[in-house]
Formats: structure tokens, C-alpha cells, sequence
């Protein structure tokens, strides 16, 4: 019997992911280029990058895969916005899934602390998706990465609070632009992610084992990348099965 491909049931998108270089992001990012989707990845790191693009290559030599150094807090979004228009006009779909974690105590943590998280995990994610909103096409998709830690009702953790607060504004950002952007046509929503095995993870949780691999997670957030927006849309959905 025949099967089917995801490109073969969708078409081919064109994506932008942020946070490229490690953990779920890398593999996303590999998942989404080697199916033949054209994506844009963007990291801080020249390193981590180079070894993305060489194994993305290496599964797929025909790939259009176009990995940029690019901080979402602090660089200028000009030549981002310039190579976007040049190379595609217009993009389908914006994954958000750059961020960063702090474990400190409450009685440690500082403003700074909270601040840092807050620009990461959702100041960053403001900006591009203000940025780069003019470019995504009608029918579109941002996906927003978020945390169980953020996700209401779910159990909490000792040293996570600056992380957790941060994420849970996430989750607000989403439901709150999705119902502005609802005449555009542009879904948005988020995935609260529980534990996925990541250097994320075992700075939050050292020496935990997650029944779930990166490559797993990555999987999933590209496959719902092309195809979540079509059943949902403001929806902040847990994607966890242990506690952490």
C-alpha cells in the first residue's frame, strides 16, 4: 500500500523558527528542512548554526535552508526584514520558540532576573512577531513555545518562578493576538511544552531523565506547525506527559 508524505497531504511552507541551535528548536529545524519546507533559522550562535545547516545537508543536500545569526532582543530587524522581502516576499509561518531559563530561588531571584526572562521568553518574541507580521500571508501560522511551567492549573517548582511568570505571558500574548489578528486570517497559538531531554531541562531539573527525546518534541512542533492551525486557533495546548 502506498503511503503519504507531509508534504504530499500540504503544501510546501516557507518558515521562520527562532532559537535554531539547540533542543527542540534544532530538531524542528532539521524535521522542517529535510520534509522540503523552505526555512529560515535563527540562533545567536555562528557555531551551533554551522552544525545545523551541515546536518540539515547532509539529510537532505536539496534543502532551501537558510540559517542566520540573529538575536531577537537586540539586533535590528532591517536586514532580517531586507533578506525576507529578497528571498520570499511573503512566509507562512513564524515559530517563536527562542527563550531561556533562570533557577534561582524566590529569596535570590532579582528584578534582573526577571527582567532578563521576560525579554527573552517574551519581550523577543513581541518584537519579531511585530516585525515581521507585514510578511506573513494571510492564512498563516505563529506558533508560540511555551512551558507547562507557565500553563495554568499545572504543578510548580521550586526556583522556576522568573521562568514560569514569563511563560505564562506567553500564553496571554498568544490568546490575545490571536483574536486581533482573527480579521487577517493569521492563526496563532502555543504549545506548553512539558519535559522534552534538553540542556534546558537539566539546568531546570539536573540529573532528571525525560521519557520524551528532543528529537521527539521537535517532531511534534514542526508536524503542528504545518497543520495545527487548521483546528485550532488561541489555544495554549499542553503537550506533556510526566510532571516535570
Amino acid at each position: 500500500m502506498q503511503t503519504t508524505s507531509l508534504t504530499d497531504e500540504q503544501p510546501l511552507q516557507k518558515v521562520i523558527i527562532t532559537g535554531a541551535s539547540s533542543g527542540v528548536g534544532f530538531e524542528a529545524a532539521i524535521e522542517l528542512a529535510i520534509k522540503g519546507h523552505e526555512v529560515i533559522a535563527l540562533a545567536r550562535s555562528q557555531e551551533k548554526l554551522t552544525n545545523l545547516h551541515q546536518i540539515v545537508y547532509s539529510l537532505n543536500p536539496e534543502a532551501k535552508f537558510f540559517p542566520i545569526v540573529f538575536d531577537i532582543v537586540n539586533d535590528e530587524y532591517a536586514g532580517l526584514v531586507q533578506f525576507i522581502q529578497q528571498r520570499w516576499g511573503k512566509f507562512n509561518i513564524l515559530i517563536n520558540n527562542a527563550g531561556s531559563l533562570i533557577s534561582k530561588p524566590f529569596k535570590e531571584t532579582t528584578e534582573f532576573d526577571m527582567i532578563e526572562m521576560f525579554q527573552s521568553n517574551v519581550l523577543g518574541h513581541f518584537r519579531i512577531t511585530q516585525e515581521l507580521l507585514p510578511f506573513i500571508e494571510k492564512q498563516g501560522h505563529i506558533l508560540n513555545i511555551g512551558s507547562m511551567g507557565g500553563y495554568m492549573g499545572s504543578a510548580k517548582f521550586p526556583g522556576l518562578i522568573a521562568y514560569s511568570a514569563s511563560k505564562a505571558a506567553l500564553h496571554n500574548f498568544t490568546e490575545c493576538l490571536a483574536q486581533e489578528l482573527t480579521d487577517e486570517g493569521i492563526k496563532v497559538n502555543c504549545l506548553a511544552l512539558g519535559s522534552a531531554q534538553t540542556e534546558m531541562l537539566e539546568k531546570a531539573f539536573p540529573g532528571y531523565q525525560s521519557p520524551v527525546q528532543a528529537f521527539e518534541m521537535g517532531k511534534y512542533i514542526a508536524d503542528f506547525a504545518i497543520t495545527g492551525a487548521k483546528f485550532f486557533n488561541g489555544k495554549i495546548i499542553p503537550v506533556a506527559v510526566t510532571t516535570p
